[in-house]
């Protein structure tokens, strides 16, 4: 007798990837939100005299919520009520963080200096309060649907929209704002409301397949016991990738928030990208600018996915050289703009987030199929320290060019491999609370050095900046860029630790996604 296996939601792939993508248009709004102000920096400057320090201090103070306990609550959250709850509430938060940060940049609070500061800042922490859970949300509904198939690709994806929210609200925040922050600021608080939708739409899809599997992911979780937590910080491999994530992310996220101000002022580059360095879409700049980094997104798609569903090797190889070549066809067709916008400090700061798009899908496929998570990380460490080394110490752009590769390809290289880690040494039950505490643990580093670059930035430039201010002189970032080298260093030493420890605890790290483990899963020691 032949037992019929009932097929669900999830087991179709068009279904798995529909479900990506609703679910991505929120992590696609709130790295946007996390993001743009670091193409509005001078505008701030300007428009509302805030300094370094107090730019630094409002997205710094964005975490703060978060290194006190908001993620794990969260987390507890997550594991207890689903995804459904969790999100809801938390997306929910986001979208208030995101409408008091609108409010405030137009003055409706006063517009006062440090009224318009404070407020700014209150809308950022409630921001960040929700900002954080809705990544875990995010990342435990990935797992949900796409554990046993393309799970590693399917999270570089999903950390692939975050990067283009992060790359589209930095290079395009200064052509939106039109000279006005709060311009900008509006547009991107209406977006994560605008993806909060999408996310209510995959809800519908969540609750027919917990009836298809006849549980109920949202209601019916286990209760939280703070030994679970103890367990998850006593496990070594658990405790060594959750460091790694804290110094790897604090050398990466706060420098982008910086990068375009770096390259203005220690590299020259311009503030105002010149008219013909626009693309023209529909009558408008800032959609046909937009449109590159979508297309960009379109291509990363097209050579990451659809090789690995080709299985004749001729067929995949004429596929992947017509993509090739209608790629290199297309960036000759805007190889004018292009060469300007290599000249533009938010342009080319935006190109970080960009070359993960395009690298982050691939090497999760790589992981998926060939495994060396563990080799990865190491790997990704070393590219960090040449990049900060390049962007600090020396004074040549090219050498600066070099740097922003070498970071965009570790910035793809550790995610593909950490996060996808986590689910072979967590237990899936788990896996919020445990991807909660990483993330709270990384906005330790992140609020210090978000806020720490900017208090030494000015610290730095004591002397200079009224004559900066008065574009007489440039700001000095060599001391607070050379700072991130020291994360770089502790990444590897980490990365080192963690592979050490996975041999010992049989994880699997290095084996493809395919292959089972001894001990995948069981996170003890």
């Amino acid at each position: 007798m032949t037992e019929t296996i009932k097929k669900t939601l999830k087991d179709s792939a068009a279904m798995r990837w529909l479900v990506l993508i609703l679910i991505s248009g929120l992590i696609f709004s709130t790295y946007w939100f996390q993001d743009f102000y670091g193409g509005l920096k001078g505008l701030m400057e300007s428009e509302y005299g805030f300094t370094s320090e107090e730019f630094g201090r409002m997205i710094g103070l964005t975490t703060i919520a978060n290194m006190f306990g908001m993620i794990i609550v969260g987390g507890i959250i997550l594991d207890k009520w689903g995804v459904r709850v969790a999100g809801l509430i938390f997306g929910g938060m986001a979208v208030l963080g995101g409408a008091i940060s609108a409010l405030a940049s137009a003055g409706f609070f006063g517009a006062e200096h440090s009224t318009m500061l404070n407020w700014m800042i209150v809308g950022r922490v409630f921001f960040g309060s929700g900002l954080e859970v809705v990544c875990v949300v995010a990342t435990r509904t990935v797992v949900k649907w796409f554990k046993g198939y393309e799970l590693a690709l399917a999270m570089a994806i999903n950390m692939g929209f975050g990067r283009l929210g992060s790359a589209m609200g930095i290079a395009l925040s200064g052509d939106i704002a039109g000279g006005h922050v709060s311009t900008a600021v509006a547009f991107a608080a209406t977006l994560i409301a605008i993806t909060l939708l999408l996310f209510v739409m995959y809800l519908f899809f969540d609750i027919k397949l917990d009836k298809q599997l006849k549980s109920d992911d949202d209601v019916a979780g286990d209760d939280f016991k703070f030994s679970d937590l103890t367990k998850l910080l006593s496990n070594k491999s658990f405790l060594y990738i959750a460091l790694l994530c804290l110094s790897f992310y604090a050398a990466v996220f706060p420098f982008i928030q910086y990068a375009p101000d770096l390259l203005i002022n220690k590299f020259n580059f311009t503030n105002v990208l010149i008219a013909e360095g626009n693309i023209i879409l529909f009558g408008s700049t800032t959609l046909g600018n937009a449109s590159v980094y979508i297309i960009f997104f379109i291509f990363a798609i097209l050579f990451s996915v659809i090789p690995g569903k080709i299985a004749n090797k001729s067929q995949r190889m004429i596929f992947i050289a017509i993509v090739a070549t209608a790629f290199i066809a297309y960036l000759y067709g805007i190889h004018t703009q292009l060469s300007l916008w290599f000249q533009n400090g938010q342009k080319t700061a935006s190109l970080i987030p960009v070359g993960t798009i395009l690298f982050t899908p691939i090497f999760g496929n790589f992981v998926d199929k060939k495994g060396k998570a563990a080799s990865l990380m190491i790997l990704g460490s070393l590219l960090l320290i040449f990049a900060h080394l390049s962007l600090s110490i020396f004074d040549n752009v090219y050498l600066a060019y070099m740097g922003l590769v070498s970071l965009g390809v570790a910035f793809s290289l550790v995610p593909a491999a950490m996060w996808p880690s986590v689910a072979k040494i967590v237990p899936e039950s788990r896996l919020g609370t445990a991807y909660a505490s990483m993330f709270t643990i990384q906005n330790w580093g992140l609020g210090l050095f978000f806020w720490g670059i900017g208090a030494v930035l000015d610290f730095v430039n004591r002397g200079n900046i009224d004559a900066i201010r008065s574009g007489e002189a440039t700001y000095d970032y060599t001391l607070p860029i050379l700072m991130l080298v020291i994360c770089g260093v502790i990444s590897i030493f980490l990365a080192f630790a963690l592979k050490r420890a996975d041999l010992k605890q049989g994880y699997g790290l290095e084996l493809p996604s395919s292959a089972i483990a001894p001990n995948a899963g069981d996170a003890k020691e």
